[in-house]
């Protein structure tokens, strides 16, 4: 049986890494080729009460994102917000040079700053177990001299403002990963495509249903279930490709058959509701106009 180790403070970290004790309680630059971690905490998952960033070379392991596993082998990042549950399955090769690095920030160093409620627009962290990003070698060293800045900030004599420095040095490199993230996005079209057109399958199955009455519409959190993919992520992908969000695919595809549905007069307002997945008839007025500037009422009779 699979146990997950939680771990709750940067402390606690080093210690099963083998590593010294943090220079700073509440953020931690870290050197992946010191890491060892204990023999007797391997081949488990893990859960941290920290922000885990990390970027890992020759690992010689593999982690799961979504509908691909990706080999640790180059340049390769994943995020890990408080609380979210992954695994990576090690299988050492002596012969190569593990490399890389991890920052650690405990959400109580975010405390008083604009971070603190502003982590959490940065949606990779939400990516944890379903996307990771690769970076080229340019992309590394921009990374590489941010980090260099953090952990000299924090080894120095800490002042007033060493934290603010700290917290600026933070954000650049969210903002260099989110511009990664686009890049990336953008390279990997036939990917994206790809689950496009899998969303369209997926959504003309689902309103294909006859009991959508008690399943009702479709929900972002389950198409993400269904393709592998964290709500966040699909929304991000799906935007980059069409310029809307997953919301908005739902509700294309509900206005586009409720119009299919309107165009024919043997169904009542009511019945089609209910088919597309409403509870009351009302909501689907309110819904359909909201989308359309025109009721459903008004539609059916642009027909007569």
């Amino acid at each position: 049986m699979n146990r997950i180790g939680h771990i709750r403070t940067l402390s606690e970290f080093h210690r099963t890494r083998g590593l010294e004790p943090p220079a700073h309680p509440l953020i931690s630059v870290i050197d992946y080729a010191k890491v060892d971690i204990l023999p007797e905490l391997r081949d488990r998952s893990w859960r941290f009460d920290f922000y885990f960033i990390s970027l890992k070379r020759n690992l010689c392991g593999k982690i799961k994102y979504g509908q691909q596993t990706y080999d640790f082998d180059e340049g390769v990042m994943f995020f890990i917000g408080p609380g979210q549950v992954f695994r990576i399955d090690r299988k050492p090769d002596p012969l190569l040079e593990r490399s890389g690095w991890m920052l650690l920030i405990h959400p109580d160093f975010f405390w008083n700053t604009a971070l603190a409620s502003g982590i959490k627009r940065y949606a990779y962290f939400d990516y944890a177990i379903n996307e990771a990003l690769f970076v080229s070698q340019k992309e590394e060293q921009i990374l590489e001299a941010i980090l260099e800045h953090i952990s000299l900030e924090y080894h120095g004599n800490l002042d007033t403002y060493s934290q603010q420095i700290i917290i600026s040095q933070i954000e650049t490199l969210l903002n260099y990963c989110e511009r990664f993230y686009n890049r990336q996005f953008l390279i990997r079209k036939k990917t994206s495509h790809h689950v496009l057109e899998k969303l369209e399958i997926l959504l003309t199955k689902y309103f294909a249903q006859d009991d959508l009455i008690h399943k009702g519409l479709p929900t972002v959190a389950y198409l993400g279930e269904q393709l592998h993919l964290s709500p966040k992520y699909l929304s991000s992908l799906l935007r980059s490709v069409t310029g809307l969000s997953a919301q908005q695919h739902i509700h294309q595809q509900v206005i586009e058959r409720a119009k299919l549905q309107l165009s024919k007069p043997e169904l009542s307002i009511a019945e089609i509701a209910y088919r597309l997945g409403f509870g009351h008839p009302q909501s689907f007025s309110k819904f359909f106009k909201r989308e359309t500037k025109s009721s459903p009422v008004a539609f059916r009779q642009s027909f007569n």
